[in-house]
């Protein structure tokens, strides 16, 4: 009773935050963007709030509960991924300060028709994974407090929805910052109580299988260097991640957050990782789903048990309000106002806004409802994104102006490519592979680059940077 009250207690602080900023958010600009005003430390919290979700929490206990350190190893990847944005991407991102999504960006260097096929990816990658973390909230609310999953789900998104649809990105950026700080309270906590109960890394060692230990484990050199790109390539630059590349009131600042932000996911998945093999130590025939869950269930004691529960909310809500502002964004900024759906005058603009995140997000319920197949569409949903997006819009930042065909044929080569993979070898060599996307991404950029050269409007050139950028080795 104790721990569903702290539960309660916490959706309505988050409800009441979010609304609370809300009011202060006055114009369609301010909706989008935050004011883009927001210092190192906010694109720290918010950029590792919105990429902490249930995947890399329950899904990466569950792996190591399963096949040990490797995957910790193999995750990591994401880590290298996010150090080498703010090394490399973030300095460049000073000529696209005006940029609302990437489909901006994207327009500027291969024309409106761009644009717009890269506001259908945005909203297809972004659904996807709102999807996934809807389906989390319902299998956490069940898991831990009996509440029946659709029940579940639809509490927590609802108070994601009113939030998210009011005060826009500077609402999900002020929660975010809360759930930022329970979570990385609550889930060294959990790892304490972990080894308290099975007295201590000694008793791990003794307990778990030597292959848990081992650099390849079980899975061998090849699933783990697969694994690593997976992690690598997946969630590169997806539409949340690269909102917050432009959201930083200088680039410095902007760079400052994206670094330390990578930083900190190393610890954190091995923190993750730590209490996945715990589970196994406590319960080793248990469910592998219900590593990370069955943990909390049995180390925590009452009261701080609902804290833990208020955690693991937070991770799938900080992502889910990420992708839900994402997608309503890309699906106004790429899609209607290109097509000349839009307000009649600015002062329709915001309500506009607003009406959208809304439509989306009713629409993000309905379906992850009906489903219970989240998963699949969550490792789905990167198809849409990586090896189409990927390529073309990193050569963007760098610089490279193209046409639309160029881009077109780039993008249906990597689509037939991935198609292909998929059908040849439906099986991935371990869970959580992408070697179908790892694929399309080469075939995406040996397509696009010789077309570029024959098509083209010339050869690459590098956009200039402003004074503002940083150089590659500034970050403190």
């Amino acid at each position: 009773m104790i721990d569903t009250f702290i539960v309660a207690t916490y959706l309505l602080l988050t409800l009441m935050l979010g609304v609370w900023v809300a009011k202060g958010v006055t114009s369609s600009n301010e909706y989008k963007t935050g004011g883009r005003q927001y210092p190192a430390w906010i694109v720290f919290t918010t950029l590792s709030a919105s990429f902490i979700g249930g995947g890399f929490t329950l899904g990466l206990a569950e792996k190591t509960f399963l096949y040990g350190f490797v995957y910790v190893l193999a995750i990591w990847g994401f880590s290298l991924k996010e150090i080498l944005v703010a090394y490399f991407i973030a300095p460049r991102m000073q000529p696209f300060r005006s940029a609302l999504t990437v489909g901006d960006i994207m327009e500027v260097a291969y024309g409106k028709r761009t644009k717009i096929a890269t506001g259908f990816a945005s909203v297809l990658v972004c659904g996807g994974i709102i999807g996934a973390q809807i389906s989390a909230c319902g299998n956490i609310l069940n898991i831990f407090l009996g509440i029946p999953n659709h029940l579940g789900s639809l509490v927590a998104i609802s108070v994601v929805l009113i939030y998210s649809t009011y005060g826009g990105l500077k609402s999900v950026v002020a929660v975010d910052i809360l759930h930022f700080i329970v979570l990385s309270i609550m889930l060294p906590l959990v790892l304490f109580f972990g080894f308290q109960e099975i007295g201590g890394l000694a008793e791990l060692s003794r307990a778990l299988p030597e292959s848990y230990f081992q650099p390849f484990g079980s899975i061998g050199t090849t699933a783990l260097f697969v694994l690593f790109l997976s992690f690598f390539l997946g969630e590169t630059l997806i539409p949340p991640y690269m909102q917050r590349l432009l959201i930083g009131k200088t680039v410095r600042e902007t760079k400052k957050g994206t670094f330390w932000s990578g930083i900190l996911s190393v610890p954190f998945f091995l923190v993750v990782g730590f209490i996945g093999v715990i589970a196994f130590v406590l319960a080793p025939d248990l469910p592998s789903y219900l590593a990370l869950p069955h943990v909390i269930q049995v180390v925590m004691p009452v009261g701080l048990k609902g804290l833990a529960i208020a955690a693991m909310l937070a991770i799938v809500m900080s992502s889910a309000d990420s992708f839900l502002n994402s997608t309503s964004i890309a699906m106004t900024n790429d899609l209607l106002l290109p097509l000349r759906l839009k307000p009649k005058n600015p002062n329709q603009e915001l309500m506009f806004s607003r009406a959208i995140t809304l439509v989306i997000g009713v629409v993000a319920i309905i379906f992850a409802l009906s489903t219970s197949s989240a998963l699949d569409i969550l490792l789905y949903s990167y198809q849409f994104w990586t090896p189409i997006i990927l390529v073309p819009l990193i050569a963007a930042i760098f610089g490279v102006k193209s046409t639309d065909k160029v881009f077109l044929l780039s993008a249906a080569a990597s689509i037939l490519a991935v198609i292909a993979w998929n059908y040849l070898f439906p099986h991935s060599l371990i869970d959580g592979a992408l070697e179908g996307v790892i694929f399309g991404v080469l075939i995406n950029a040996a397509t696009f680059f010789i077309f570029h050269q024959r098509l083209g409007k010339g050869s690459a050139r590098i956009a200039p940077v402003s004074s503002e950028a940083v150089s590659s080795t500034e970050i403190v």
